[in-house]
């Protein structure tokens, strides 16, 4: 078993570990992909395959909370034009409804400043239906 840091992509290669386009090793495993995201707002979205199912066939509640802390993730760094990095601090999720399908999940920096930034998420299915909101904290810091 092979073990990379966290600074380093697999085979050595130059993905960007920074900024809009960065690579995300768990993002990508998922298929999350990154529609927009800038002035403190964020489009994140993914196609639910069989392997991101629960038991019931509707998305894993995994898989939303991931998609939900990308998008809020992503509203945050974008409120600084990704001049720095973030780290989850908290995260309080309702879950409203089974998805199925394409999701996208909406965020938006809803306030805090240098050292924080408050966040709200909403994750939406291909019918327009609400499946899951959330609301974070993330914590700003320095890139390594």
């Amino acid at each position: 078993m092979s073990l990379q840091l966290a600074s380093t992509a697999p085979g050595g290669d130059d993905r960007p570990r920074s900024g809009p386009q960065r690579y995300v090793p768990f993002s990508e495993h998922l298929g999350l992909r990154v529609e927009r995201a800038e002035g403190g707002e964020s489009l994140v979205s993914v196609a639910l395959r069989p392997e991101l199912l629960n038991n019931h066939a509707a998305g894993h509640g995994g898989v939303l909370m991931t998609l939900l802390d990308s998008a809020m993730a992503h509203a945050a760094l974008s409120r600084v034009a990704y001049a720095r990095e973030v780290v989850t601090v908290d995260m309080h999720i309702a879950f409203m409804r089974p998805s199925n399908g394409v999701l996208q999940a909406e965020g938006r920096a809803t306030g805090g400043g240098r050292s924080v930034c408050f966040c709200e998420a909403t994750v939406t299915d291909a019918s327009g239906e609400v499946a899951a909101r959330a609301m974070g904290t993330f914590r700003y810091r320095d890139p390594a």
